[in-house]
Formats: structure tokens, sequence, C-alpha cells
């Protein structure tokens, strides 16, 4: 007997930091994520797999030069970009990823292709000999903008901690926060998976890890997925996706298990997002930051979160009415 089909779900993200100045910024964020949503809300709707969608997502946002991902991804304080990424498929509960790999297009491939490898998770050595085993091509992902950047920060000494969330000039000085992609999806086989990349903080010490190539910043289990967003050593000081998800697992409902999360960072003066869903349909959003950059389709409409301003901590969706096709 066939499995039951179910509604298919999408959450995503392109960073958490502070306000967005002006109209124009918060459409034009705006625009790059639905057109991020309506792609892969397409695909799934096609039968596409939880996995192979969120790879197709997180390409799109690698390749979009207006976040801190793959093309448009920040300089570390050496003027070097180094990018790291991860994927986790739910049904498997199977983690791969790369750390800090340079000269590659889209991080999320390499992550992919570690799916099936005994040797789940490369650093910077590992994954350049991965990308020559694959025989991707060489890529350079430097934007004009995130030089200038570099450069104007370097003429300070690196006195701004990070680089800007988000790659437009007149959005630089205003977004300089954290900068990271992420994509959740419950396909129509109800299975869920997760994909998480990013630049980095940009102007940081050469070899720092980030969280997203980590269990505490990617994380899914047949029962619910979380990707975040933010200052790493705060996602991992709190292992904030695992968290998440464990408290689903352990039968506590979503968005329950995200307000109790996001209070618990909040105490600690954590400075984070997350996107998340469940195997239910349920989607949910959470973050300490001022905005949370992020967009989803939850089988009848799309929303986003960019004008959630109104001091809570996290948010969500139940499961709708269409649910089951």
């Amino acid at each position: 007997m066939a499995a039951e089909r179910v509604q298919p779900k999408l959450i995503i993200h392109g960073g958490a930091g502070s306000s967005l100045k002006g109209k124009g910024g918060a459409e034009s964020v705006r625009k790059s994520l639905y057109r991020v949503i309506d792609e892969v809300y397409e695909l799934l709707l096609s039968g596409a797999a939880a996995s192979a969608a969120v790879i197709h997502g997180c390409q799109m946002l690698e390749d979009d030069p207006r976040f801190n991902a793959g093309t448009g991804s920040v300089l570390q304080s050496d003027g070097q970009i180094r990018m790291s990424a991860a994927l986790m498929d739910g049904a498997s509960q199977r983690f791969s990823g790369v750390i800090n790999v340079a000269r590659v297009q889209n991080p999320i491939h390499l992550a992919k292709a570690l799916q099936t490898s005994h040797d789940r998770v490369l650093s910077d050595v590992g994954a350049a000999e991965l990308l020559r085993e694959l025989e991707l091509p060489a890529y350079d992902p430097l934007t004009e903008i995130r030089l200038q950047e570099w450069i104007q920060e370097r003429q300070g000494n690196f006195s701004r901690e990070m680089a800007g969330v988000v790659a437009e000039r007149e959005l630089v000085e205003d977004t300089s926060r954290r900068g990271t992609i992420g994509v959740v999806v419950l396909d129509n086989q109800g299975c869920i998976a997760v994909g998480t990349s990013t630049g980095g903080k940009g102007f940081e010490r050469i070899g720092r890890v980030s969280d997203s190539a980590m269990p505490a910043g990617n994380y899914a289990t047949a029962h619910a997925a979380v990707s975040c967003t933010g200052i790493g050593e705060d996602i991992i000081d709190e292992c904030l996706a695992a968290r998440i998800v464990v408290r689903v697992d352990d039968g506590q409902p979503l968005v329950g298990a995200f307000e109790r999360s996001f209070r618990e960072a909040h105490k600690h003066q954590r400075d984070l997002g997350a996107i998340g869903l469940d195997a239910t349909g349920a989607i949910a959003w959470g973050k300490t930051s001022e905005v949370l950059l992020a967009a989803y389709h939850n089988g009848e409409r799309v929303g986003d979160t960019l004008d959630w301003n109104d001091g809570t901590l996290a948010g969500g969706l139940s499961e709708c009415s269409a649910n089951h096709l």
C-alpha cells in the first residue's frame, strides 16, 4: 500500500542581523527569498525528494551575491574566502559537510557528495581534494562589494567584529551582523531534510570554524529539522539546532521547542536565529537578533519574517487544513 502523500512545506533563511534600512532593503531581500521559495516549491509539487529540494534551494541562495554564502561570501582577516556547508537527511539521520573550503561555487554540492562517504565531514585540505576528485571547476566567489567592505575594514584594523549580512552598498552599514543561508523541507512523502551554508563572520581569525557544518547549526531527524544563523559561537554554545530537534523527538511541539530554546538563548544573551519544520507540517522560526531574513510556503501561501519585530522570540504556523492532498 502506498504511503499517504502530504502537502510539502518549505522555509528558508538568508541570515539574521540588525534592521534593514528603508523599504527598498526589505523588498529587495524579499524578492530574492521569494524567487527561491517559488522555484523550490514547484520542485516539491513535482515530487522532488526533500534532500534534492534542499540542495537546489541552497544552490540558488549560494548563487545570489546578496547573501553571505557561495558567491558574495565575506572575506576573512587575510583577505581570503573560506566557506562551510552541511546537509542532513532526516530519514537516514545522516549528516555531511565541509569546513573552510575555498574556490568552489556551491559548497552544498560537496556536502551532497559526502552523504554516501565513510568520511562525511571534511576540513579545508580534504574538501579541496574532494573538489578535485569531483572535477568541479575552480570558482572565485568574490564580489566587488565584499572586496570593498574588506578594504574599508582593513584600513580600520578590522574594528568591526563581522561583515554585513546582506551585500548591498546602501545596506552595508546597517546590516552588520550574521550571514548564513538555510533551507528546511518537508516533501510529499513526509520526509524532512535541511541544508545550511555560510561564508563565515568576515574578518575572523584564520581557521575559525562556524556552526553551519555542525549539528549545532544544522540538524534533522525523521521528526524535525532546524537551520540556524547568527553568531556561530553563540549557536554552538546553545547547540541550538540539535537542542530544538531533540525536544521535538521527545514529544514537545515544534513551536513550543522553539519558544523554550529561545527563552534560554535570550537569558544567556545569545545573538542568533533559526528556522525549522516538523513531520506534522508545523513551521517555526525564532530570533534574539533584530531581524530574521526568512520566508516560507505552508502549502497555502507564501509569507516571511522580514517585518517581524513585535518583541516575541519565536513564532510559527501549525499544520494547515491543506496538509493532505
